[in-house]
């Protein structure tokens, strides 16, 4: 389904982040007349496109849902890689270990053990939704989240793993910290990551 969003946007319902992933794509490889802007999430694409013709727009939309729905869903997770090393220090260690019942260092070995796909982005600027974490891993957010959490943290809160872009207030459990720069306004792009992005952590 594809619904007005505002005065200049259609919001695409794909129901599938993997539907997420190849409609975002397809438009940012041939981006339609008039698009300023693409906001995938979960099973949702926003597109932006002030003054553009809206039938013919969401016309387009229909087409490439349609054209893609069917496609293998391991194309959506074909994008770059990112390794990200990490300082397992982080002041929630052992608190995720305890609650999923493991060891501090078997929690390090299952978040290392697995390649995490940036869903979508959004909280903040940069900030990557990972899909994919461990289950054991799925732990609830803090009850009181933090004033301040630095830069470069890497966390967990339900089933999404996190590397915090800028110092910000924060509920995630801590699980360690990264010296690696995911999110700079000087770079092009500012992010390292993208929907689809492939990633890895791995101890420092």
């Amino acid at each position: 389904m594809i619904r007005t969003a505002g005065e200049h946007g259609l919001l695409v319902e794909t129901g599938s982040l993997a539907l997420s992933h190849r409609l975002d794509a397809a438009l940012r490889a041939e981006r339609p007349a008039g698009v300023v802007e693409i906001v995938p999430g979960p099973d949702t694409v926003l597109v932006v496109a002030p003054g553009a013709d809206q039938a013919r727009l969401r016309a387009r939309l229909e087409e490439l849902v349609a054209a893609r729905r069917h496609e293998d869903a391991i194309q959506a997770a074909e994008g770059d890689m990112v390794t990200i090393p990490v300082v397992y220090d982080g002041a929630d260690l052992d608190s995720v270990a305890a609650l999923a019942g493991i060891s501090p260092d078997e929690v390090v070995s299952r978040h290392t053990g697995r390649e995490l796909v940036v869903g979508w982005l959004g909280f903040a600027p940069g900030f990557a939704y990972l899909t994919g974490l461990d289950p054991v891993l799925e732990t609830p957010r803090l009850e009181t989240p933090r004033t301040s959490v630095p830069a470069g943290s890497v966390a967990v809160a339900g089933p999404y793993s996190a590397v915090y872009p800028t110092a910000s207030p924060g509920g995630w459990r801590l699980l360690g910290r990264t010296s690696l720069r995911v999110w700079d306004v000087e770079a092009d792009p500012p992010s390292l990551f993208r929907p689809g992005t492939r990633v890895r952590f791995e101890p420092a």
